[in-house]
């Protein structure tokens, strides 16, 4: 009997020390498997046969202690070990590896599933996915990539496909005003004459009135005849030579009808010109505008003041279309009696409407006077991209104090520009700031005015090209136009004991019975490690203590061997008495 029970101990002893060489096989044939995590066996004594329980001590003898035999030996637990690896870098910034406690959570199948290893790449979808096509899970952004917390969704990042545009909001003036300039005089003033000497008469006699038709004007050099007629239109800017402050005017074509007056023509010239009312008369007494004098027949403009404001209108530069579009030439003469003046300068700033459209605005500025509270600047902005008829938008004064240093309560220009009928929104309102972070404006005495708009927001049309994921499991995604974007948030899962977990295979977790439920939450928060983008988590196996183990596995495992031998051995004897 002790015989045979000698044989099926050692046959436990066999049994478990091969267990821990699967063991100790499985960990280092993973020694290069992604943010694997190694293994022990640990062993327990089976229960013992009791030959006596013992005895306590007494007044006449001492105590006896029990007398057992041992049966073998058992596997009593194998021991996930999850302490963190050393990290690869990988320089491929989709990959990730968790500094500290935490799993990613995965979903395939509509099962969830838990593990260290971070090799995510897109699929045909644009999710992030495991190397085996699980999908990794996180927290979406809304239109204004806004992190949407509270519900996991695969996390999608469509590089190469999703395109977004910024409308601009604020601007920043940047520069200095000359104060010692030259304060204004006078605008521009040009006179529209039939003749070189003459104003425009009407057939039948007399001059022309604001009430006018248009038709009912004489042609100069043919009497008793019309110089213009219905369908014909008069053509201004562009080409043409007007300018205003050197830059070419905007070609603008106005069509003759029936009912058209000449208080028609001369909202046409002020509009395409960009003359804007400043609720005051010019330093001469002017007012800016295009006026008629019916005692005299003489159309005259008058422009607003500053230098950059000064115009030019040739004769030729008012031009007269035939119904077929044929040049009729010049219908007017000009006469440019007075030159703008005074201490101005212009910059154009330009930004994007909702649609990454590309909108230009010009801001000139005019120094308006020097009084004892400090330099008195006035404005004048117009745009093109304007869908209002005419491109004067506003005008208005900004105060600066004696330090040269705008109001801080009067340092912001409000534009609104129409963008009707260009399929973006459209109103388009920008904040044009004399005081912000990339700089402010000044007037101060130097020579000569300078002045640049910088675009604070706002972008154009761009592609998303690349994305890495921070610390806090936010990933950001850079867009073709400079722009960086939230593209959703990776979420971590921790448990209470790691080692309850049931290993699925190919680096996947479930939870089991004793791992507890899944904390999930975003990197940093509950206790669950960063992230670590552009890296991926080594292998923990300990080669050096797996190949000790090895040697003492397989001394166990001999030694085992040698019990069940020896016992053989004794049988046989047994045997030999028994002949």
């Amino acid at each position: 009997m002790a015989l045979s029970s000698a044989l099926f101990t050692g046959l436990t002893g066999l049994n478990t020390q091969s267990a821990r060489l699967d063991v100790i096989g499985n960990n280092v044939a993973n020694v290069n498997t992604t943010a694997f995590k190694s293994s022990r066996m640990l062993f327990q004594s089976l229960f013992s046969r009791s030959l006596g329980f013992g005895t306590s001590p007494s007044e006449i003898r001492g105590g006896v202690n029990p007398k057992q035999i041992g049966n073998g030996v058992a596997i009593a637990a194998i021991q996930r070990d999850f302490s963190a690896a050393g990290f690869t870098g990988t320089g491929d910034l989709r990959d990730m590896a968790i500094d500290g406690n935490g799993f990613f959570l995965v979903q395939k199948g509509g099962n969830n599933f838990y593990t260290r290893a971070g090799t995510f790449r897109q699929d045909s979808d644009d999710n992030l996915a495991t190397a085996t096509g699980e999908k990794l899970l996180g927290y979406a952004v809304d239109d204004e990539f806004n992190i949407l917390t509270g519900q996991l969704v695969p996390i999608n990042i469509p590089v190469g496909k999703q395109t977004i545009a910024e409308e601009t909001s604020n601007i920043a003036l940047v520069g200095n005003l000359n104060k010692d300039g030259d304060v204004p005089t006078q605008g521009s003033i040009i006179d529209i004459l039939g003749t070189a000497t003459a104003g425009l008469s009407l057939v039948g006699g007399g001059f022309i009135s604001a009430t006018s038709p248009l038709t009912s004007i004489e042609d100069p050099d043919l009497a008793g005849s019309a110089a213009f007629a219905v369908g014909q239109s008069i053509r201004l800017g562009g080409s043409s030579g007007a300018s205003r402050g050197g830059s070419d005017l905007p070609e603008e074509t106005f069509d003759i009808t029936a009912t058209t007056t000449v208080q028609d023509f001369m909202d046409f010239l002020s509009a395409t010109i960009g003359i804007q009312t400043t609720g005051a008369a010019n330093p001469d007494g002017n007012t800016p505008g295009v006026t008629v004098d019916p005692l005299t027949g003489i159309i005259q403009i008058v422009g607003n003041v500053g230098t950059v404001n000064d115009l030019i209108i040739a004769p030729g530069d008012i031009e007269l279309f035939d119904t077929d579009g044929t040049s009729l030439g010049a219908p007017f003469e000009t006469d440019k009696t007075a030159a703008a003046d005074g201490e101005s300068v212009r910059t154009t700033i330009v930004g994007f409407d909702s649609l990454g459209t590309e909108v230009t605005a010009n801001i000139t500025m005019v120094l308006d006077s020097t009084p004892d509270a400090g330099p008195l600047w006035r404005y004048f902005i117009d745009s093109e991209d304007d869908m209002d008829p005419g491109f004067a938008l506003s005008t208005g004064t900004i105060q600066f104090d004696n330090n040269g240093q705008p109001d801080p309560d009067n340092a912001e220009i409000a534009l609104t520009i129409n963008r009707s009928d260009t399929g973006a929104d459209p109103l388009l309102s920008w904040n044009i700031k004399l005081l912000s972070d990339k700089g402010n404006a000044t007037s101060l005495a130097d020579a000569p005015s300078n002045m640049i708009g910088l675009t604070i927001d706002g972008l154009p049309p761009g592609t998303l090209q690349s994305f890495a994921a921070g610390e806090d499991g936010v990933i950001f995604g850079r867009f073709s136009n400079g722009a960086v974007k939230t593209m959703g948030q990776v979420v971590l899962a921790n448990f209470t004991n790691p080692a309850g977990l049931i290993d699925e295979g190919g680096n996947m977790f479930t939870t089991g019975p004793n791992s507890g439920p899944a904390s999930v939450a975003p990197p940093g928060v509950l206790g669950i490690g960063a992230l670590v983008s552009g890296a991926l988590e080594q292998s923990n196996v300990d080669l050096g203590a797996e190949f000790t183990n090895m040697i003492l596995t397989s001394t166990g495992y001999s030694a085992s061997s040698r019990v069940i031998r020896t016992a053989d051995e004794l049988l046989q004897q047994l045997l030999v008495l028994g002949r």
